[in-house]
């Protein structure tokens, strides 16, 4: 069974070249352009990762990130990957709100995939 993705983005074009890219690797991936939404999709699924867009309109990529840890269930232990276009390649934030991965766009494709493979290779398949 492939590993479970979700992608949050408010920009459809990255969240179109990432859920391809994902989707070509093999990932089972299900997307959508807003934190709120993630919220409720995240009530229902479970994921084996999250990609979090940082910066987006109402429930930032931090805001959803914090009420996954914040559960009482397996889900509170999902791989969270945040990007962002901020130009800090740290942001305190990211510590904070517990995310295993923060990265700055624009990010290779390639340099991506292995990234997430390694985080989720020691999960099983």
């Amino acid at each position: 069974m492939p590993h479970r993705i979700l992608i949050v983005d408010d920009d459809i074009l990255m969240l179109e070249a990432l859920h391809d890219l994902f989707v070509s690797s093999g990932y089972e991936v299900k997307t959508t352009n807003s934190g709120q939404d993630a919220l409720e999709i995240l009530k229902r699924e479970r994921f084996d990762l999250l990609i979090l867009d940082v910066v987006m309109p109402k429930t930032t990529g931090f805001d959803v990130c914090i009420e996954v840890r914040r559960r009482r269930d397996e889900m509170s232990k999902v791989k969270v990957i945040m990007l962002t276009a901020k130009i800090k390649t740290k942001d305190p934030k990211s510590e904070e709100c517990g995310c295993d991965l923060y990265l700055t766009k624009p990010i290779d494709p390639g340099k991506l995939l292995e990234l997430v493979k390694s985080l989720l290779g020691n999960l099983e398949e």
